[in-house]
């Protein structure tokens, strides 16, 4: 079982990738999946540049190649969100919308941080990965600038939030069991 913790924000002085690498400090101690922290940054995906429609999974350019392969390799997903105008960054969304069938029946959860926890963000992105065939968990982190950084800077969540981050983490290896086995069973038939 293989878990991205995906890092879903290129803006300079971001706080994501404190976030992930939180979660992933987490996460490594548990023995029901391996997790890995992926960085959207790294990919370099430029606006959208992509001929054909991810659905039809014909990848012209090596970027998007990259980050298919990448992605495929996974089974589930944690999305590392902030709240930027009542939702999350263009910079996840565009990396979303790269691809189609490297998303399909994989489970996914959200880390999500803003004034008011990022909630407004994740509640779109649900939307999203519906429509990529994703099956969302309930549980959710909110981190809010308030309370889980210190001067509205540095990251220092409240001791309650590693609970939260469990039961999350509980859930999305969970669905990912499942919907592996509905991957494997589509790929046989």
């Amino acid at each position: 079982m293989k878990v991205a913790i995906i890092v879903g924000s290129t803006r300079p002085g971001r706080k994501a990738d404190a976030v992930a690498r939180w979660a992933y400090d987490i996460a490594a101690k548990r023995g029901d999946a391996e997790f890995e922290v992926v960085d959207i940054a790294d990919f370099n995906l430029p606006l959208l540049d992509e001929a054909m429609p991810p659905m039809a999974g014909r990848y012209m350019n090596e970027h998007t190649k990259e980050w298919a392969a990448k992605i495929a390799s996974f089974d589930a997903f944690v999305f590392v969100t902030p709240e930027y105008n009542r939702s999350t960054s263009a910079a996840l969304k565009n990396a979303l919308d790269y691809l189609f069938a490297e998303w399909n029946d994989k489970a996914v959860a959200f880390i999500s941080y803003g004034f008011a926890g990022g909630l407004r963000a994740v509640e779109q992105l649900r939307l999203i990965v519906a429509e990529l065939k994703m099956a969302s968990v309930r549980s959710s982190v909110g981190l809010t600038f308030g309370e889980d950084f210190q001067g509205y800077a540095d990251f220092t969540p409240r001791e309650t939030q590693e609970g939260y981050l469990t039961t999350t983490l509980d859930e999305v290896v969970a669905w990912g069991v499942a919907l592996k086995t509905v991957r494997e069973a589509a790929a046989a038939a």
